[in-house]
């Protein structure tokens, strides 16, 4: 399964390929931390090699979580049946919960930290969609 995390943050990173990797969804992690380099490639990836899993956090410098959804919108027909995109945050505020359901693309908004009992919901998800793909 190919997961995509943007995080400009190094440890979270290095917490969250740990955490994925120890729950079976790390086989291959594609990490960015600069957003910019993520929607390149991903933009490059789409259709042939779009990720099954993307992890989004949602407040970054220069190009925030929000500027990458919009960055992905020409690509939401083929990223929506294909990709689950689930937003990271620290942040608490409502504001964000609402914002997200606004785009057909955000799967769900997750505080940080990811634990493992959120990663295994979303490894059951990725199942029950192969599974119904046939």
């Amino acid at each position: 399964m190919q997961t995509v995390l943007i995080d400009d943050d190094f440890i979270s990173v290095f917490l969250t390929e740990k955490l994925l990797k120890r729950e079976g969804l790390g086989d291959t992690v594609r990490s960015f931390q600069s957003p910019q380099e993520a929607v390149s490639y991903l933009q490059q990836a789409i259709p042939d090699q779009t990720p099954e899993l993307i992890f989004l956090d949602l407040n970054m410098p220069l190009m925030s979580g929000w500027d990458v959804l919009e960055a992905l919108k020409p690509y939401e027909a083929e990223l929506v049946t294909r990709c689950f995109i689930y937003l990271l945050t620290s942040s608490l505020a409502y504001s964000d919960t609402a914002r997200a359901k606004d785009y057909t693309l955000v799967t769900e908004l997750i505080h940080k930290p990811l634990s493992s009992n959120k990663v295994q919901a979303i490894h059951t998800k990725i199942m029950e969609r192969r599974a119904n793909l046939g």
